[in-house]
């Protein structure tokens, strides 16, 4: 009975052992292998984005291949979906009929630029009816534009004084022709200049009348296309009655916009149609192209010449022109449907399908170059192989304003938040100079003339003043037009982020209420304008002041128009505080 016990615990001894052996070294061994797979799980599942150009994402760390900066990590909700990511339902998104395209690279064009325009009368096949003498226009017989006027026809007349005078001292200088012959020549020379004919002048001569009112006879002919008087007024010589036009040759003014402009060149071909004959074109040529922008509508007219020997195109007809550009693809460009692109006016939106099998979409903010047919260029924001909506684009981006996410209109800010510093430090670091771009530097001006009055306003220590100034300087800001940046991708990417530090900083001043508050985002106003003024350069002399006593002793800086120091950020208590630190022109 004895060894039988023993046996027993023997036994149990051994199974203890043999347990703790085998599953006491697989838990320990397999705790490792979880920790592993942890590591490598995180590893996988992190993104990686570049500060200055959002729209890169890499699964690795690296460089960003536009700018050359070191990627960072992106931030991602508990779903794997960034702050520019949200998902549709299967269901909805076949009801929405979202359909998408690849980005190939080899994109077959019809590029083709459509003009809009009217017909003008051609300037160049024009003529005014003059008036010869001064005097009261007594009766016009030119009453309505539109009339046909012929060479030699009796378009008005006039009382002239001063052809009274000069009719009485031809009726004396006649009488002596025999004795004073140059003075009869002197005075009956007078008429030519006036235009009266000889026979006007032989009945003054021998009848001894005078005559009260002349007639004026048309020496062109054409269509009356402006009356320049009316019955009663006093013509000038020299001055116009009214224009006429001949109407055989008519032009199509057409409006280009800035980015259109490369593609345009005096001699091209173009069809021109009329919405008036639609399904009638006529082939012409590019005849001028305006050297001088119009600052208002940013566009240059462009101009051809049309044959209207039959009076088909009429004088304020809506026209379309089609051009055929020499501008043609190759696989480094990328152009997307213009039904893909949603415009704000500020910015340039896409949508993006991530994967080809799932319904997560993504925002992508674009650049865009040339519009070509019904199709956009895009520099910057796209790359080949992405699979874009190219219908339903609207219902996608209303899904990403319900679901909280970056949109059209509506652009969240919580991906930014970890770059805005790095954005800082970069335009502060930026010392490239875009002031080449001479026409954006009216542009800047007018952002930097809405600070001054901000500026002005604390030098008074007026916060209420300040606030509106501040309102007006943040539209004069959102109104701000980027056309004369579309030469350059690098000065409009330096302008959009430099836009959105000014903007944020003057979104919270507007928000401060005390005035103490507002001198502090001042300081940050101040130096986002300054950037601007530095990089863009100024249609006039900006004194950049410093005060060493601001900003609790560490210093701010402000633009001023006058070298004279007024202190905003003290105004009354230390109004002289401060030095000029430099100049910018």
């Amino acid at each position: 009975m004895t060894k039988s016990r023993l046996y027993v615990v023997l036994a149990l001894l051994l199974g203890l052992l043999l347990g703790f052996l085998l599953f006491g070294r697989s838990e320990t061994d397999t705790k490792p292998e979880k920790s592993n797979h942890t590591h490598e799980s995180s590893t996988v599942n992190k993104k990686w984005t570049c500060s200055m150009h959002p729209q890169i994402v890499k699964n690795a760390p690296g460089d960003c291949p536009i700018c050359g900066m070191a990627l960072i990590p992106l931030e991602m909700n508990s779903e794997g979906l960034t702050d520019v990511q949200f998902t549709l339902t299967k269901t909805a998104e076949a009801l929405a009929n979202i359909k998408t395209v690849t980005i190939t690279g080899n994109t077959t064009l019809n590029p083709e630029l459509t003009l809009s325009g009217k017909i003008v009368v051609n300037e160049d096949e024009t003529a005014i009816q003059p008036a010869h003498f001064n005097g009261r226009l007594e009766q016009l017989y030119v009453t309505s534009v539109g009339q046909t006027v012929r060479k030699g026809q009796l378009v008005a007349s006039v009382y002239s004084p001063e052809l009274i005078n000069a009719q009485q001292e031809l009726i004396t200088a006649y009488k002596l022709k025999e004795s004073q012959p140059e003075l009869y020549r002197a005075v009956r020379g007078k008429f030519k200049n006036w235009m009266i004919n000889d026979t006007h002048l032989k009945t003054i001569e021998q009848t001894g009348t005078v005559i009260s009112k002349f007639n004026i006879y048309a020496h062109v002919s054409g269509t009356v296309s402006e009356i320049n008087v009316n019955e009663g007024d006093h013509i000038m010589d020299g001055k116009s009655i009214f224009k006429v036009a001949n109407l055989t040759s008519v032009w199509a003014e057409f409006d280009a916009y800035e980015n259109q402009i490369s593609a345009l060149q005096i001699g091209q071909e173009l069809q021109v149609h009329t919405k008036a004959y639609p399904n009638q074109k006529i082939a012409t040529t590019i005849s001028f192209i305006d050297p001088i922008l119009n600052t208002n509508t940013r566009t240059v007219k462009v101009r051809a010449v049309l044959k209207n020997a039959d009076a088909m195109y009429k004088p304020g007809m809506f026209v379309v022109g089609n051009i055929i550009t020499s501008e043609l693809s190759n696989s480094s460009e990328i152009f997307v449907p213009a039904s893909a692109v949603l415009w704000t006016g500020k910015r340039s939106v896409v949508y993006l399908k991530t994967e080809p099998n799932s319904s997560v979409f993504e925002m992508r903010e674009v650049i865009l170059g040339n519009k070509l047919a019904d199709q956009y260029q895009v520099l910057e924001g796209l790359a080949i192989g992405d699979d874009i909506v190219v219908n339903g684009t609207f219902t996608v981006d209303a899904a990403a304003q319900l679901q909280g996410k970056s949109s059209m209109m509506n652009r969240v800010k919580t991906q930014y938040k970890q770059v805005e510093q790095s954005k800082v430090q970069r335009l502060e670091g930026n010392q490239v100079s875009f002031k080449q771009l001479t026409g954006f530097k009216d542009e800047v001006n007018t952002i930097l003339l809405a600070y001054i009055d901000v500026k002005n306003a604390l030098v008074e220590s007026d916060s209420v003043l300040a606030t509106d100034k501040a309102k007006v300087m943040l539209k004069q800001l959102m109104n701000t037009s980027v056309n004369d940046l579309k030469s350059s991708v690098l000065a409009q990417e330096f302008y959009n982020n430099a836009e959105e530090d000014l903007e944020r900083s003057l979104n919270a001043l507007i928000g401060s209420k005390t005035i103490e508050e507002i001198r502090f985002h001042f300081l940050e106003v101040s130096r986002a304008t300054k950037i601007l003024v530095e990089r863009f350069g100024a249609v006039q002399k900006v004194f950049v002041q410093f005060c060493p006593m601001a900003n609790n002793n560490s210093g701010g800086y402000w633009l001023s128009l006058d070298q004279k120091i007024k202190n905003p950020y003290y105004g009354s208590k230390m109004l002289g505080c401060g030095e000029n630190d430099k100049i910018l022109e």
